[in-house]
Parts: C-alpha cells; sequence; structure tokens
C-alpha cells in the first residue's frame, strides 16, 4: 500500500506531467518524482516531447546519487523498450531505485512490460496508485491510443455574437491540445512544440470527420481543440469526446437567455464549472470513455 509521503509524490508527479501537454505526442505526458531511503524528494521530472529523455530520466538526473536505495514515484508504467531514448526500467535499475510506485499501466508496454521487468530484478513495484485522479491529464492520450484516433475538444458559445470569447477559448485551452481547429485553419497548439520529425500538421478537415481524424493520429496528434462553430462536429457529435461551452450572461438582466437554460446534450456528463468575469465555462465529458484504468 502506498505511503503517505508516496501519495503526495504521485499527486505532485500528476501536476508535472500536466508540462507536457501539448508538446509529448505521440508519446504520453508523464511525470516523475524520485524519493530517498527517508521518504524525502530528491528528484522530479516530466517528459517534454518525443525524442527527449523521459520524466524518469529526468528526475533521476535531478536526484543524482540520493537515488539510490530510494523509490520513483511515476504517473505511468516505465518503458520496456528502447526506442528514439533508452528504456526507462533499465534507467531506474542502472540507479539503485528499489522501489516503483506507478499509477497506469501503459497500453502501449511490449514484452512483459516494465513492471514485471522491474519485478523480476528484486525491485518492489506498486500499481494501480490513485489512476482516477492520474486520468485527469492522460485520459486523453489513453482514449486516444485505445481507438487510434485523438481525443476531440470542442469549444464554443452559445452566442454567436460574442466572437471576442472565441478568441478567449482558444487562448484558454490551445496549450494542452496538439492541434486547433479554427475558423478552418489548422495550427498547433503550441507553435513549434513537437518535435518535428515526430509530428506533422495534416490537412484541413474533410466531409469524412472520422478519417481526418484518424490521418491525425498517423501523424502524431493524441488530442485536437477545435473552437467555434463547426457545422462538422454538431451532426457528428459522436466523434467528440469533451465539450467547453461558453455562457454568457445578458448585460440587461444578468441572467442567461432562454436559448442557453438546457446547454448539455445527451451522452455528456458535468465534469465542471468554472466562473468567469461575464459568465461561466461548463466543461462536460463524454458519459462512456474507454479505456479505463
Amino acid at each position: 500500500m502506498a505511503s503517505a509521503a508516496e501519495l503526495a509524490a504521485m499527486r505532485q508527479a500528476i501536476i508535472l506531467s500536466s508540462f507536457g501537454l501539448g508538446t509529448t505526442s505521440p508519446n504520453p505526458p508523464v511525470g516523475c518524482v524520485i524519493l530517498d531511503r527517508d521518504g524525502n524528494t530528491v528528484g522530479t521530472g516530466y517528459h517534454h516531447r518525443k525524442g527527449q529523455p523521459h520524466a524518469e530520466v529526468n528526475a533521476l538526473a535531478a536526484a543524482g546519487t540520493a537515488a539510490r536505495g530510494g523509490t520513483a514515484v511515476v504517473t505511468l508504467e516505465p518503458c520496456n523498450h528502447i526506442g528514439v531514448t533508452p528504456a526507462c526500467r533499465q534507467e531506474l535499475i542502472n540507479a539503485g531505485i528499489t522501489r516503483v510506485v506507478i499509477s497506469v499501466i501503459d497500453p502501449t508496454s511490449r514484452g512483459d512490460g516494465g513492471a514485471a521487468v522491474l519485478t523480476a530484478h528484486g525491485i518492489d513495484v506498486e500499481t494501480h496508485v490513485i489512476p482516477d485522479e492520474t486520468l485527469t491529464v492522460l485520459r486523453p492520450w489513453l482514449t486516444a491510443t485505445h481507438r487510434r484516433r485523438p481525443y476531440l475538444t470542442w469549444a464554443y458559445t452559445l452566442d454567436p455574437d460574442h466572437r471576442e470569447i472565441e478568441e478567449e477559448l482558444l487562448a484558454e485551452l490551445r496549450a494542452t491540445a496538439d492541434l486547433v481547429l479554427h475558423t478552418d485553419t489548422i495550427k498547433e497548439g503550441i507553435p513549434g512544440g513537437h518535435a518535428p520529425q515526430h509530428f506533422t500538421l495534416p490537412a484541413a478537415p474533410t466531409n469524412d470527420l472520422r478519417q481526418w481524424l484518424v490521418t491525425c493520429y498517423e501523424s502524431g496528434s493524441r488530442r485536437i481543440l477545435a473552437v467555434g462553430a463547426h457545422q462538422a462536429l454538431v451532426h457528428k457529435l459522436e466523434h467528440v469526446d469533451e465539450l467547453v461551452i461558453a455562457i454568457e450572461r445578458t448585460p440587461q438582466t444578468g441572467v442567461f437567455g432562454p436559448a442557453i437554460r438546457h446547454p448539455t446534450p445527451a451522452g455528456f456528463e458535468l465534469t465542471g464549472i468554472f466562473r468567469h468575469r461575464t459568465g461561466a465555462r461548463i466543461h462536460l465529458r463524454r458519459a462512456k470513455l474507454t479505456p479505463e484504468p
């Protein structure tokens, strides 16, 4: 069972992992915290983008020799294959880590998996530690990987006269996305954020939205943000995973108009409401998303 120090470290690792959103794809956003043998934090790290060191390697580098005999707390199972970078499970073994605490098992792990190899080397491994909390960052990547098409968020305002609200939504949300679709243009969520040898911009969407999403996945995207009134999405809501709806109060009465009293479509559940200076942001997610941790 994870200790209080390990749970605190896992939540820190989850926060760290969010710093990789918008740049790590096609790799997952992962965070890692190294605790020494006394349970003190001695190293932290997260994955920046594909081709660069993974979260575990960055955290071990920060910890140095203090990692020996310590614990690695990581949001996703350490990788078990040598690709663009070395296998993280071997880096943990080489560093003398004696315990690894994992939140979510990697569905793309090859062979026996990093956790199994660590266990075979005598390292104490615990898995499935607060996975629901880790999914606040990792869910879109896991969902995209499971379906082989990106996680799609659609953000819009119910008032067509508030074009400036669309610009605000774009500014608020684009840093978490790989691609942004706005006014029929495709741009990188964070300009220049991805490794160009592993990520390319696709052409504009076609009438076959599903095939376009598959093409985006093949070009390295795992999360897409669409902003504004996209008719293709209105009629193909089954391809949308998350909604962010901006609701504005009317200046005359300060209350919502009759057209926006029921903004939540069927099949979605409310995940958050955030007060805005002139209204609110309503966050909804498809009620049944795969996979579960």
